[in-house]
């Protein structure tokens, strides 16, 4: 099962480098659809919506949203409301997740998937299309997930005694997400030296987005809890579905494409 899991992630990181480093514009901003709209049939079954004819409608509305998004985020005024407006959704759902997780249903969890899905799409898209350097920062913002979440991995399994959500997900403890969040400081001080940014602003942006990627791992894991699933699908193998593995870049990509705005990024 490692072998494998570690097998299909070198795939994904090649494939990945090629994407964005080797293809045209528009064929990799494609690309990050066609995850997205992957995504969005994965999250008909937190829907119960099991229906071909259904989901691909549930898929025909997302592409539309994105499509719709794509045409007011183009300046930096637009840009800066979305990814507010989503990062309030955010809040919301930590609200959610902390007070109310036995409160949902089939409607909310099809209603839930347009805020986690879209945005994601429309922040990747935008700062690969918009930032200078918009590759590299793209490439940055995975970079700090993936090393929040080897260091919640870690730290969790050495240290891990109190439980962060245990009726969403009960493997997750506070100690692994401090030792995320440190990690994720790290790689965020590396990315303030790759990218000749402000030092201090830098780590705190990093730091609030590896908090972000937490509240969006745990909301698609309440509602694979709702369903009754380990995981969102089976494509990748060891690594379940395409949520599976981009459920905390959900919340970390606008995050992350807001504090570029606040911060002079953004064109």
């Amino acid at each position: 099962m490692l072998k494998t899991r570690i097998l299909t992630a070198i795939v994904l990181v090649v494939l990945l480098l090629v994407v964005l480093f080797g293809m045209p514009k528009g064929a990799a901003i494609g690309f990050f659809a066609a995850l997205v709209l992957a995504g969005a049939w994965e999250w008909c079954a937190f829907a119960g919506i099991d229906e071909q004819h259904w989901r691909l409608s549930y898929v025909v509305v997302v592409a539309g949203l994105c499509a719709w998004a794509w045409d007011h985020t183009g300046k930096r005024d637009e840009m800066t409301l979305a990814m507010s407006l989503v990062s309030v959704w955010w809040v919301f759902a930590l609200v959610w997740l902390a007070a109310f997780p036995g409160r949902i249903n089939r409607v909310m969890a099809a209603l839930a998937g347009l805020p986690v899905l879209v945005p994601a799409w429309a922040g990747l898209a935008r700062i690969y299309d918009k930032v200078e350097h918009g590759p590299e920062y793209v490439l940055f913002v995975l970079m700090l997930v993936w090393a929040a979440d080897i260091g919640a991995y870690f730290a969790g399994r050495t240290w891990g005694r109190h439980k962060l959500a245990p009726r969403v997900s009960p493997g997750k403890t506070w100690e692994g997400v401090a030792g995320g969040v440190l990690l994720g400081i790290g790689m965020a001080a590396v990315g303030a030296w790759w990218f000749h940014a402000p030092t201090l602003n830098f780590v705190l942006l990093g730091a609030v987005v590896v908090a972000v990627s937490v509240v969006g791992d745990l909301t698609e894991s309440l509602f694979k809890r709702f369903a009754g699933l380990k995981d969102s699908g089976s494509v990748l193998p060891g690594h379940g579905g395409i949520l599976d593995r981009i459920d905390s870049l959900t919340a970390a990509v606008p995050v992350f494409a807001l504090g570029l705005c606040l911060l002079g990024k953004w064109p």
